[in-house]
């Protein structure tokens, strides 16, 4: 950034040594200064002088308040440009931040005066959000865009419908709304869009995906929620596709929602056993029990009704069978077609060399994920690379008759574009073969998921026979691996060096009850300390069950296993760590333990820790001790515990304790 601007400069103004930057116009400077994004490089930039400050603030226009809300004199007022704020991560996370002050609405006139020009909104509303959203909607009447957030169940006794009272009665521009993390009953949904019809007919965009239940939309909901928003552009919805229950979606739900958006330009419905994150076993044969109803000539009908779609999602966990002669349609049907992504699919092309068929003439696609599809062959595979031909991702997932040959063939197709690939637990690609397949692409790829499963003989023969190999624009890594399983092994796989590597994510699943005493250092953190780059991880090992405090003789606490994953985490330098921890499914415990915030305590170069799990304050005071973090949260969705909670886990008022400490002037935190 300091080397790149002054050049700039001097290619202006020819070869005078005189001219200083600042004699750039200050439009051109404005319009140097907009084109940064990252956050810190903007921090960098504002601390050189007074008028890179005032270029920075001016040019700012998103913006993640943190901090206590408490804290009201902190709050920054030289951010008059921002439109897009986030409200969701003000602490203590989950807690209503009106609540705090006996003048709930003098606050919210304050954080409009702060941030005049806002139209995009994130905020987290606890149980009253009824009550935050009627103190903040009408601070903001040309809100465009609201994000709404709330990981905690509903009050029982709110009236269904009324979330989004407040929202719907002041914000009358609103024309996107995001409530995929918003724990709500779906009536609650129906019912309140179809209250306020000018609303409805005005949203272009609505996200009713339900990351924060497992309860999906029926067919009756979806069509009532549709009827009333007949100008939207983009609808994605976790729906109920299984068609043992009643109201289950099926050919004339999918026929009416065409019928309702025909503007649609993505449309993306998932089971809602989707995002369940259950792993299917490897060596079943990869068709499902029940049949979707939904059949191919309904499915040519839905995409003849939707010339504008661009991005594709259907994932409805159930057998569709045939389903070539429907997918040869989305060439003609929809041309602007860029992304598909398809889930229990059977028959999306016949692999026929003579006569390309199915999702081949789809050729003007960018990203293709195609999920738990039994009967694609290595054939399929080859024949999808050349008919699609521009494809700059790709992800397959649960397809048993794919082998390292086929993806070979397919990744040196597509080795001018391809940059993005994620492969999982597809029986015949462990992680040496994955890797050997994705050989072609090695200089090119920049995001890559794999599964460490480990077979041995693989692993010999890769040790033995490679040399080092290097992937030269990998900048973002993940990877599942079983839980009792280790990382050592990964650099003998192939990834041995990743000079650009930036962020890595680690999901860990698996039962610890039944597995060997762990020792200390096996998962193996500490081979990633070679990575020169690495600055953020995501750990997650909310899939791990075990024991927490409650081990019978002879097993193992959970204590001790996190101690096993987090062990070495000390010597990576990383600036930011989401971390989840593990849990016991039976005494309904996902918290920290003393190990963990022991190690995670020598984090010294750590910047941004979120824990996903619960703790006690005497455990996250640990952490103060931490020279360089800034920013620390506990983030579940029983955070804070309420009062009348007889466990020890952190309270409103433990937060507030921990975060003074954590922002207490003695530390001298450097920036």
């Amino acid at each position: 950034m300091y080397c790149s601007l002054p050049l700039v400069a001097y290619a202006m103004a020819g070869a005078s040594s005189r001219v200083h930057f600042h004699d750039i116009p200050d439009v051109v400077l404005t319009t140097i200064f907009s084109l940064v994004s990252k956050t810190r490089t903007r921090n960098a930039m504002s601390l050189v002088c007074l008028k890179w400050l005032a270029l920075e603030r001016s040019t700012r226009k998103s913006l993640t308040l943190r901090g206590n809300i408490r804290d009201l004199f902190l709050l920054p007022t030289c951010f008059r440009a921002v439109t897009d704020l986030d409200l969701s991560f003000v602490s203590p996370w989950g807690y209503p931040f009106f609540d705090s002050f006996s003048n709930p609405h003098l606050l919210a006139q304050f954080l409009r005066h702060a941030f005049p020009s806002v139209v995009s909104l994130v905020v987290y509303v606890r149980n009253n959000s009824i009550s935050t959203l009627h103190h903040l909607a009408p601070q903001w009447p040309n809100l465009r865009h609201v994000k709404l957030v709330r990981w905690h169940r509903r009050l029982p006794t709110a009236p269904i419908g009324s979330d989004l009272v407040s929202l719907f009665e002041h914000c009358r521009t609103l024309s996107s709304l995001d409530v995929s993390h918003f724990y709500c009953w779906p009536e609650d949904l129906s019912l309140g869009i179809q209250a306020y019809p000018s609303i409805a007919a005005s949203l272009s965009h609505l996200n009713i995906l339900k990351h924060s239940s497992t309860e999906g939309f029926k067919s009756r909901e979806l069509l009532a929620i549709t009827s009333s928003c007949p100008n939207l552009r983009k609808l994605l919805a976790t729906c109920e596709f299984d068609p043992r229950f009643v109201g289950y979606v099926g050919d004339q739900t999918l026929l009416a929602i065409a019928s309702n958006c025909p503007h649609l330009s993505l449309l993306h419905l998932v089971d809602t056993t989707s995002e369940s994150g259950i792993r299917p076993d490897l060596n079943h044969e990869g068709y499902t029990s029940e049949d979707a109803c939904i059949c191919h000539a309904t499915l040519g009908d839905v995409f003849a009704r939707l010339p504008l779609l661009e991005e594709l999602v259907l994932d409805v966990c159930h057998n569709v069978w045939g389903t070539w002669p429907a997918l040869e349609l989305l060439n003609s049907k929809c041309p602007r077609l860029k992304s598909l992504k398809l889930g229990h699919f059977h028959g999306i092309c016949r692999g026929i060399v003579s006569r390309p068929d199915g999702i081949v003439l789809c050729r003007g696609l960018q990203s293709l994920s195609i999920k738990n599809s039994a009967d694609l062959t290595d054939h399929s595979l080859i024949s999808i690379s050349r008919g699609c031909h521009i494809l700059s991702k790709f992800e397959i997932l649960g397809c048993k008759g794919i082998t390292a040959t086929g993806m070979r063939i397919f990744t040196h197709n597509l080795r001018k574009t391809l940059v993005d690939v994620k492969i999982s637990y597809c029986k015949s690609l462990d992680a040496v073969s994955s890797l050997q397949a994705l050989e072609p692409i090695r200089d090119r790829i920049e995001r890559l998921h794999i599964d460490c499963v480990w077979e041995e003989n693989s692993l010999k023969k890769k040790y033995k026979s490679s040399s080092s190999t290097t992937w030269t624009n990998i900048q973002h890594l993940s990877l599942w691996i079983a839980a009792g399983e280790s990382l050592a092994p990964l650099s003998f796989a192939g990834i041995d060096d990743c000079p650009a590597l930036e962020e890595i994510r680690i999901k860990v699943e698996g039962n610890c009850r039944d597995k060997a005493r762990p020792s200390t250092n096996a998962f193996g953190l500490r081979c990633l300390t070679v990575i020169p780059r690495l600055s953020r991880m995501m750990l997650d090992c909310s899939g791990v069950t075990g024991y927490a405090h409650t081990a019978p003789a002879g097993k193992t606490d959970l204590s001790l296993w996190e101690r096993f994953f987090l062990s070495g985490i000390q010597e990576l330098k990383i600036d930011e760590l989401d971390y989840w921890t593990a849990q016991d499914v039976d005494m309904n415990r996902r918290s920290l333990f003393l190990p963990a915030a022991a190690l995670l305590a020598q984090c010294g170069s750590l910047r941004k820790l979120f824990i996903h799990g619960t703790a006690n304050e005497h455990l996250m005071m640990f952490l103060v001790g931490n020279p360089f973090l800034r920013d620390a949260q506990l983030r579940l969705n029983y955070y804070p515990a309420p009062d009348d909670d007889t466990s020890t886990k952190m309270r409103v008022d433990s937060c507030f304790r921990f975060e003074e400490a954590l922002g207490s002037s003695s530390r001298h935190v450097p920036d």
